[in-house]
């Protein structure tokens, strides 16, 4: 056998590595082109704002004021207990206007809420939740404990 035939003897080399590529690049393709068609390389999960939440105690009621960042959706926002059982917006009172509701359905700073001591247990930790409008995110903005 002479060496020097095998290494020399690369006809069908080069077509086979050419086919090879052309597939991998049309499968690539068309993986690409499939997740968009099919409408999964546009879904893009709802971020929580980033904002500040300060909170203090009034005559033993809680009030959480929205501090800075970003705008928030009050329909997005939940007050919960350490059960996780949310304490609903309309227990949360406006303290500019009185009412037993948020005063616009946007909060931005300076904007804040009451919760009454009786919706509320001594050493409870409060936590001001954002969930995105589907409900498959959630993140903690802020949290109290409360005494």
């Amino acid at each position: 056998m002479k060496l020097h035939e095998l290494f020399a003897d690369d006809d069908a080399v080069s077509p086979v590595i050419g086919v090879i590529l052309m597939v991998a690049i049309t499968v690539i393709l068309a993986a690409v082109i499939g997740t968009f068609v099919l409408g999964l390389g546009g879904q893009v999960q709802d971020t929580a704002p980033n904002a500040q939440f300060t909170f203090s105690q009034d005559n033993d009621n809680l009030v959480m004021t929205h501090d800075g960042g970003e705008t928030v959706s009050v329909s997005n926002v939940k007050v919960t207990n350490p059960d996780r059982s949310y304490v609903s917006n309309d227990k949360c009172q406006d303290n500019t206007a009185g009412s037993q509701t948020w005063s616009s359905t946007e909060l931005s700073a300076g904007d804040s809420c009451t919760i009454d001591s009786t919706d509320i247990s001594s050493d409870e930790t409060v936590r001001i939740v954002w969930e995105s409008d589907d409900g498959g995110t959630s993140t903690t903005l802020a949290k109290y404990e409360y005494n």
